[in-house]
């Protein structure tokens, strides 16, 4: 047994100095992968939220959420996240900028986690931006376990539930309450108890169990089939995602 822990350390360990020298974020890919419907040809109202694996070593373990709105008729998108690095130059972590929705995150693809189109978009728009604005932790940033990028989109999907989102078990920072060890689930849909984001247990209609340990996550979803595992990520059927469905 000794022996296999040792060599799944071992296993871990190149991992980890493999995925750390072998990315430069100074020549990553950010180019977009195609998931986001051309503003210039979509004049409908838009809302999508995203994640990749994040730069460097920190990829093996989790990923960087954001969400992008397109109002109709915009000719641009409007991307929301939070940027650790900002606080070197800004008293906010919180970025509400242009850039393209569906570009790579330093390298990584990013996987769609909510897709909304029309009207029911256009009336979420405005409630994602307060919520944006709203973020209790914009002057603090956490890579583990929080509060951080996915704190600050969990955050958001708390507020708009409407947004169905079942962010996955590598959004490290999603299960981060601050002071609080009682709130709705970060779909904003069942409820979640949580200890400083180390200690927890999710019970959703959109996340299915969870449980969290350390700022791991472990859990399965019978209502969109997945199991869900640290480092591994959501393992299952492709999503389902069908536009405009919120109840």
């Amino acid at each position: 047994m000794s022996l296999m822990v040792l060599s799944g350390l071992f296993i871990l360990f190149a991992i980890l100095i493999k995925s750390a020298n072998s990315q430069d974020w100074r020549t990553a890919s950010r180019e977009p992968v195609g998931l986001a419907p051309d503003p210039a040809a979509t004049p409908e109202a838009v809302v999508q939220v995203y994640g990749a694996r994040t730069w460097g070593w920190r990829g093996n373990f989790g990923v960087h959420t954001w969400v992008a709105v397109k109002p109709a008729n915009a000719p641009a998108y409007t991307v929301y996240e939070v940027i650790g690095w900002r606080l070197r130059w800004a008293d906010s972590v919180v970025a509400i900028h242009a850039r393209a929705p569906d570009a790579r995150w330093f390298g990584n693809e990013p996987e769609l986690y909510a897709d909304k189109r029309g009207e029911e978009a256009e009336k979420l728009i405005p409630r994602i931006d307060a919520a944006a604005r709203a973020y209790p932790y914009a002057n603090e940033y956490t890579a583990w376990p929080g509060p951080n990028s996915n704190t600050f989109v969990a955050w958001i999907t708390r507020a708009v539930p409407e947004l169905r989102v079942d962010l996955p078990p590598t959004a490290i920072g999603k299960d981060y309450l601050g002071g609080d060890i009682l709130d709705s689930a970060p779909s904003g849909r069942g409820l979640q108890f949580s200890i400083a984001g180390l200690l927890g247990l999710t019970l959703s209609s959109i996340e299915g169990l969870e449980i969290n340990l350390l700022g791991l996550t472990f859990g399965i979803n019978p209502f969109d089939p997945a199991l869900k595992l640290p480092l591994l990520g959501r393992l299952g059927p492709a999503r389902s995602l069908p536009p405009g469905s919120a109840d």
